[in-house]
This record gives structure tokens, sequence and C-alpha cells, in this order.
């Protein structure tokens, strides 16, 4: 499969990465990006919009470990079929956080178009991926 271009997805940019510095950098690389306070008020609780966010199908980009870990947070995501990139790296900067979603860009988009959703992905701060099992659909 060839590779597929940057704008061929719509990435969401959760609260927890700050926005507007990573939006502008993957924007500048082609991508298509929404922002949570673009569509949500910033209190809007995670299950809200990952439901809203899975229905739309767009690309979820975040830090924030609740979302990993916690059970009802998980379910939602499972069930709105959601495809999730997190950071796993905590104190870095926006530059930084920025730097390592655009150098992942391409690896993020073509994991997009060949992983079934629900997805989540870590991405440390070397730019490797690594899949979170459980969360596959795979073996139902």
């Amino acid at each position: 499969m060839s590779p597929q271009p940057p704008s061929s997805v719509t990435f969401f940019i959760d609260h927890s990465l700050g926005g507007k510095l990573i939006a502008q950098r993957l924007r500048d690389l082609g991508a298509q990006v929404e922002t949570l306070a673009d569509h949500f008020p910033i209190n809007t609780p995670d299950v809200d919009w990952l439901k809203a966010v899975g229905d739309k199908g767009w690309i979820v980009l975040s830090k924030d470990g609740r979302i990993r870990r916690d059970s009802v947070e998980r379910a939602t995501l499972k069930a709105a079929g959601v495809r999730a990139f997190f950071l796993t790296q905590q104190g870095l900067t926006g530059d930084e956080m920025a730097d390592i979603f655009a150098n992942a860009l391409q690896g993020m988009v073509n994991r997009a178009h060949s992983q079934p959703a629900p997805f989540i992905y870590t991405l440390s701060r070397a730019g490797e991926f690594s899949l979170v099992k459980e969360l596959s659909n795979r073996g139902r």
C-alpha cells in the first residue's frame, strides 16, 4: 500500500496537549486538524467528546493517561471505535510535543489506514509506536 497523504484523515487534539502549537505544526504539514476547543467547552467530560469524535471518525491525539487507564473512558473509546495516539513521556514542552507528532505524522496516517478501529498506540519521545493490544477487536 502506498503512503496516504496527511490530509486523508482528520486529527483531533485533546485539550491535554494545549492544541494551538501542535495543530498548526500538523496543518503546516498538510494534515486536517480539529481541536477540542473548536467543538466543545474545555470542561467537557472525556466520555462525551470521545463518543462524538469516534462518530466522526477523527483520530485522537492526547497525553491524558486517564483515558488510557480509566475503565469507563477506555470502554467509551472502544465502543465509539476511536483511533488514538497517546504521548507517554511527561514533562515535554509544547515544541517537543509538536516535534514528536510532526515526525510521527506519516506513521500515524499509515496506522490509521491499516489498523482496524478501535485502537490506541502510545508514542514515545523517540517516536516509537506501541499498540495497546487489549483494545483490539481482533478475536471477537
